[in-house]
């Protein structure tokens, strides 16, 4: 692998990787304070699965948009990129609607947005390399599963 190749794999997996701490620094306090006073659905899983299972997440989606991100430059590429970064900013920005200001609807609602634009990469992915849509499909079941979540929080609180 060229040495500019292995630059970008480290870029790839250590940028999802350092979004998903910087949101898990921020919002970590509101856990013990507010989150366990909620009433939670019985299908929620312990904490601390959480942590590996996000950052399992992450190194496949930084993967997955590394094999975009080596592909020869064009507008499609281009749009693809585009697109894993705005599912990115969604992702760290439900942390801090649900969490941070214990916002459970408008977290909901972002949800939504992040589950569309995810699905919406994994097309335009797909079209490039299908081995960097494949590798998000579990970041893509997570997301359904944290939506029901995060929608059961809402009804139940």
């Amino acid at each position: 692998m060229k040495t500019l190749n292995i630059g970008k794999l480290v870029i790839s997996i250590i940028f999802p990787l350092s979004a998903g701490a910087i949101a898990g620094m921020f919002t970590a306090r509101a856990i013990p304070e507010w989150y366990t006073s909620l009433k939670q659905p019985s299908f929620n899983p312990p904490d601390w699965i959480f942590g590996p299972v996000w950052t399992t997440l992450y190194i496949i989606m930084g993967i997955s948009f590394f094999l975009i991100w080596k592909l020869a430059a064009g507008k499609e590429r281009n749009q693809a990129i585009g697109i894993f970064l705005l599912q990115l900013l969604l992702n760290f920005g439900w942390s801090f609607f649900f969490f941070y200001f214990n916002m459970i609807g408008l977290a909901l609602i972002e949800i939504f947005l992040l589950w569309s634009t995810i699905v919406f990469m994994l097309v335009r992915f797909y079209k490039l390399r299908p081995l960097a849509a494949y590798l998000n499909i579990p970041y893509l079941l997570w997301v359904t599963f944290a939506m029901v979540l995060n929608a059961s929080y809402y009804w139940l609180n």
